[in-house]
């Protein structure tokens, strides 16, 4: 063994004991005769003292040793002379008096510092990514991960789940985003597809009568990329028979509360966790992933508008719309800039634009004024309760457009005047989503969720006549603006699965073609069954407070889907592609 002990476990206990450490050299410092050096591995930090006097040949190597050299030394464990503790250190209280040193690699000047937590250029880390690994803030997050992972596999596993693997060369299935597919070598014109999730293959254990399943799963979706996304991802994939929506919910909400105790006890956390219908979601906060953490909720003033004889508002009216407004606490002196950019935000999202009413100390102040009573715009503030000092953001026009515009504004000016908790984790459940969303360019209904996801049993009889009015046996986990989980109930009955693709317009050969095994399988006694998928990648970003998922993930991709370090994706050698009966054709430029 090169050590008999890590660079993070020894104390004072151990004072008089003969070491061998190795790892890498973390800080050099020379006071003139006596050098100290901070060794580390991933468990710490270990000071190491080379003297001159009762270790020569050893003080040699180490006046030559620099930054990240690999290093053994051999040495006797000594407390620290008093005053020179370091009581933000495991081993604080205690040094190695080095007697013996072997450098057992050199190292050439790092692209960027490593015993320090400086922002460095993302480039630059994903082009060396095993250096970053080294730094300490990415060992605590993959350490982080690392718990969160294993706790969740000991928590499943005492409440009777088994883990299954499921293929990643598997059949393209097309649900939602674009595969990656894999030529087949011995079955040339074919193609596998890497699975967007293992819903399918869950679904079918359940079939094969395994009840309780689940899976650290990884999923690769084809698909643009973001902060919060990645070509290649995991998630907690777990399935259930005999279930209705409360046992799935119930399970998960236990897991994760139970996990943050556990992993992140410094977190706020209120139980039980509140549930949402993804319509007041929507009427309340513009989003079916809200952030809990603070309110400026919308509000609806409609009925007030209703008596104005602004044109904004009632054309909005007249045409089906609604007015809706939010209070910015404290903003009432934004400048003209300032409110326009607020302005164009919402224009981003589809409004034609918004109205700002201004509560300064020395009146109200609007563009609108001149169209708007004072009696109403109090009328406005009576509603919000606005005070001296805020400022209301007001957008007219249909439903959808006026909740996605002010839900953006709430986010980023949430995010602008930190009015969230960082500490908290605000989780929630939404349930009772949509079962289809109209798509306007095919003409045809899409599947809000996934294509196997059941109606609820009340709105069954809503298939024909109003599929827009169904709604799904579906439900998310969002916490702090994010969405961590989705799942749902599934179709386990084959004449259902048929008429919800015929409903999508699968017709009866293209189900066959794509989902054959599945609608035969529901034949052969498939028991209910339900779901669902948390995304660990988001979970332990937020728990490490990060905002990229890129930093808990060993080795990510970029925003353009390449791997910096190993240049993939790259290009292959002609035989390959031959032997794959592949031919390259560029896009025309």
């Amino acid at each position: 063994m090169y050590k008999t002990n890590t660079c993070g476990e020894l104390t004072a206990k151990d004072v008089g004991k003969i070491v061998t450490l190795a790892g890498w050299v973390h800080r050099r410092r020379d006071h003139g005769g006596l050098i100290f050096i901070d060794l580390r591995d991933r468990f710490g930090l270990t000071q190491v003292v080379f003297n001159p006097q009762t270790a020569p040949e050893a003080h040699r190597i180490g006046s030559d040793v620099r930054n990240e050299y690999v290093l053994q030394i051999q040495g006797v464990v000594e407390k620290r002379p008093a005053g020179q503790e370091n009581h933000n250190l495991a081993t604080g209280e205690i040094e190695v008096n080095v007697t013996a040193a072997q450098i057992l690699n050199p190292a050439k000047v790092p692209p960027f510092v490593i015993n320090k937590n400086e922002d460095v250029d993302e480039t630059l880390r994903l082009t060396y990514r095993y250096l970053d690994l080294r730094r300490e803030r990415m060992q605590k997050n993959l350490l982080l991960r690392h718990r969160v992972i294993k706790f969740m596999r000991d928590y499943l596993d005492a409440r009777g789940f088994i883990e299954v693997e499921t293929p990643i060369l598997t059949k393209s299935t097309p649900e939602g985003a674009r595969d990656y597919l894999v030529p087949s070598r011995m079955r040339p014109g074919e193609f596998y597809a890497l699975p967007q999730s293992p819903q399918q293959f869950k679904q079918l254990l359940m079939v094969a009568g395994y009840e309780r399943y689940f899976q650290i799963a990884r999923c690769m979706r084809d698909e643009d990329l973001r902060a919060d996304r990645q070509p290649e991802f995991t998630q907690l994939d777990l399935e259930m028979a005999f279930v209705e929506q409360e046992d799935v919910l119930n399970l998960v909400e236990d897991l994760f509360t139970a996990l943050v105790h556990e992993v992140a006890p410094e977190r706020k956390l209120k139980t039980p966790w509140p549930r949402l219908t993804f319509d007041a979601a929507m009427d309340k906060y513009g989003s079916d992933k809200p952030d809990l953490r603070f309110g400026m909720e919308l509000t609806n003033v409609s009925d007030i508008a209703a008596t104005s004889e602004f044109a904004v508002f009632k054309n909005a009216l007249a045409n089906g719309g609604q007015v809706k407004a939010i209070r910015v606490p404290n903003c009432a002196e934004y400048t003209r800039r300032e409110l326009d950019e607020l302005i164009d935000m919402a224009k981003a999202r589809g409004a034609k634009g918004a109205v700002t009413i201004a509560f300064r100390a020395d009146g109200i102040h609007s563009p609108a004024s001149k169209y708007m009573t004072p009696a109403e715009q109090n009328a406005y503030a009576g509603r919000l309760g606005a005070q001296t000092g805020d400022l209301l953001i007001m957008v007219a026009d249909k439903p959808k457009i006026v909740n996605d515009a002010l839900g953006a504004l709430r986010k980023e000016l949430g995010a602008r005047l930190k009015l969230a908790d960082a500490n908290e984790l605000a989780f929630a459940w939404v349930i009772d989503f949509p079962m289809f969303e109209w798509n306007e360019t095919e003409k045809r209904w899409d599947a809000a969720h996934h294509p196997f996801t059941s109606p609820k049993p009340s709105d069954m009889h809503l298939l024909d006549s109003d599929p827009g009015a169904v709604r799904a046996n579906s439900y998310d986990m969002v916490c702090n603006g994010y969405e961590l989980a989705s799942g749902s109930i599934r179709i386990h009955n084959r004449e259902l699965q048929a008429k919800i693709f015929s409903l999508l317009k699968i017709d009866a050969e293209r189900q066959q073609i794509r989902f054959g095994h599945m609608l035969e399988a529901f034949e052969f006694g498939a028991p209910p069954h339900g779901g669902m998928a948390p995304g660990i990648d988001r979970f332990v970003a937020i728990l490490a407070g990060e905002d990229n998922i890129r930093d808990v993930i060993a080795f990510p991709k970029n925003q353009q889907a390449q791997d910096l370090m190993m240049h993939a994706p790259s290009d292959v050698d002609e035989d390959q592609l031959e032997m794959l009966h592949l031919q390259i054709v560029h896009p025309s430029t």
